[in-house]
């Protein structure tokens, strides 16, 4: 118990519900995806929902049961409720901060932007933030600013809503009429698939690839996948391994260990395996590109400049990038080429550029 985080959770519940309901076709809150999600991350120790209770009557049983310290703020006149849950949640927060040590971290459930400064002064005291969203209402100053950033919408459990589509008609019809017969379920699948957003797992590989890069060109030890999956998080606090199809990142991992991407093998401890760029991989066919595209480019021998080259390359082929291949930039590529004896690179004072030709 003593390795896990202690986990604060604070909800701005107003701005949930009301989320939900405008965002979602009319879908009531549920917590419990909430609180699934954070068991994953840690033991949750507090759990506070700040609002006027009396509009969410009927919410407040679903919070009780899971053990959700109410807070009332009672509307009164001339001020305005929205401004007094929000201080007093961020009062409260911070005060828990500076009593509550052994809480690590703090879930802040808004989308509003009004919780930046709270979410930055945290992280100053040296504590995770985790935020949690609607996604059709959630500020887009709020996610960089955590550490990690989820999506209500997104979190399993949560029921996908009905596709808006046009507005029905009155149940009285002329007799005779013809009912129309219900969608069939594999319309209404791909009707859902079309409004998730796509994943792109190529640019997901070249991401992955250049984090890894980067980890072990700071020689900082071995590069593990937990330590990989913090800097993805630093990089995009709102990435998820489920939006790509993957249930576990793990599950991510080893997709691209069998693509050749990366190679995995036993780390320091179980279930954490370290994370490396293939030693080979595709470089020959990646060099025999390179030249080939010189060859064409400086047809009579003439020499390639290395800027607007790696465009060229891509349009040979579209899913090149060298950071696949372990190469922190194109031109360290192109250097590894000359160095394979591929082709010749040089720097020209006059051109102000790497200037490549192929040999022989």
């Amino acid at each position: 118990m003593d390795q896990e985080d202690r986990i604060a959770l604070f909800l701005d519940y107003e701005n949930l519900a009301l989320g939900a309901r405008d965002h979602r076709g009319g879908a009531a809150f549920d917590f419990r995806p909430i609180a699934d999600a954070l068991a994953e991350r840690g033991r949750v120790v507090v759990r506070r929902a700040y609002a006027d209770w009396s509009y969410f009557d009927e919410d407040r049983r679903m919070l009780t049961r899971s053990h959700v310290e109410l807070i009332e703020i009672p509307q009164r006149m001339g001020a305005s409720r929205k401004n007094a849950a929000d201080i007093k949640m961020a009062v409260d927060a911070i005060e828990l901060a500076f009593e509550r040590d052994y809480i690590s971290t703090f879930v802040i459930c808004s989308g509003d932007s009004d919780f930046t400064p709270l979410v930055h002064k945290l992280r100053e005291l040296n504590k995770r933030v985790i935020g949690v969203g609607v996604e059709g209402s959630t500020s887009g100053l709020l996610p960089p600013a955590c550490d990690e950033f989820l999506y209500y919408d997104r979190l399993e459990g949560v029921d996908i809503p009905p596709a808006r589509g046009r507005r029905a008609r009155p149940a009285t019809r002329q007799a005779g009429a013809e009912q129309r017969p219900p969608e069939p379920e594999q319309e209404q699948e791909r009707r859902t698939q079309e409004a998730e957003p796509d994943r792109d797992v190529d640019a997901l590989a070249v991401l992955v690839a250049q984090s890894v890069a980067g980890l072990q060109g700071s020689a900082n030890g071995e590069v593990t996948a937990s330590r990989l999956k913090r800097t993805l998080l630093r990089k995009d606090p709102t990435f998820s391994e489920s939006d790509y199809g993957f249930r576990t990142f793990g599950e991510l991992l080893r997709h691209l260990a069998e693509r050749n991407v990366i190679e995995l093998a036993e780390g320091p401890a179980k279930g954490d395996p370290e994370v490396s760029l293939p030693e080979h991989g595709d470089r020959e066919v990646a060099f025999g590109l390179l030249r080939g595209v010189v060859a064409e480019l400086g047809s009579g021998g003439n020499p390639v400049a290395l800027s607007g080259l790696k465009n060229q390359v891509r349009r040979a082929r579209p899913d090149f990038s060298e950071k696949k291949l372990g190469y922190r930039s194109f031109l360290q590529f192109c250097k590894a080429a000359a160095t394979a004896g591929v082709l010749d690179l040089r720097w020209s004072p006059e051109a102000d550029d790497y200037l490549l030709t192929t040999q022989g």
